[in-house]
């Protein structure tokens, strides 16, 4: 349908004016809530997603878009909330304990919510306890941790052993990103999941919630 293409394509240029009206002439149009939100606003983040991790934008790019997906979204919510339509799963993100850098998970949190995922972001300087609290809490299945200091990997490591601890591992699954980490390090403490950028963080989320 052409507008659902026009939405798509005003989010990729990050027009947040238009993304918004386009929104509200679909709705007007009697367009179902969900196929405005699969069709228009997921996939112009799809597509965003796909240059970003081809290099062809760059963050500036991908907050412009994720500000055009909020005003659609904005309007969406309330329809989608009405017709009971679910999201793809719940995840919550934030950066370890000890570590106030917030850009990399900010980023991986626009594209997951940009993805149909429900984003609990706990910020930054989050300690173990809070990502497993709040994960039971709200029935989310992945928790999400970013670290940027070698000295704050540490606590996601705590994070695993609390889920162990509680007889939750398995069920809700963690995915670990930041600069000094890798897939070895991921293994090691036993993380489900490693994300080397926003993109392939998306990927990643969407493979552990398929399998839970």
């Amino acid at each position: 349908m052409e507008i659902l293409n026009q939405i798509s394509d005003a989010l990729q240029t990050g027009d947040e004016v238009k993304t918004a009206e386009l929104t509200k002439s679909a709705i007007t149009a009697k367009i179902a809530p969900k196929d405005i939100l699969d069709c228009g606003l997921i996939a112009g983040m799809n597509a965003i997603g796909e240059k970003f991790k081809n290099h062809e934008i760059f963050l500036p790019d991908v907050l412009l878009a994720a500000r055009a997906m909020y005003a659609g979204m904005d309007l969406l919510k309330p329809l989608l909330i009405k017709d009971g339509i679910p999201t793809i799963g719940k995840v919550v993100i934030g950066s370890v304990h000890g570590d106030l850098h917030d850009i990399g998970k900010n980023l991986v949190g626009i594209m997951l919510k940009g993805s149909g995922f429900d984003v609990i972001d706990l910020g930054n300087d989050v300690p173990p306890e809070k990502f497993v609290e709040t994960a039971v809490a709200n029935g989310a299945t992945v928790i999400g941790m970013s670290a940027l200091l070698t000295t704050t990997m540490t606590v996601m490591k705590k994070v695993v052993e609390i889920l162990d601890e509680k007889g939750l591992k398995g069920r809700i699954k963690t995915i670990v990103g930041g600069a000094p980490l890798s897939a070895d390090y991921a293994r090691e403490i036993g993380a489900d999941a490693y994300g080397y950028d926003g993109a392939n963080a998306v990927e990643e989320v969407k493979k552990l919630v398929a399998a839970a």
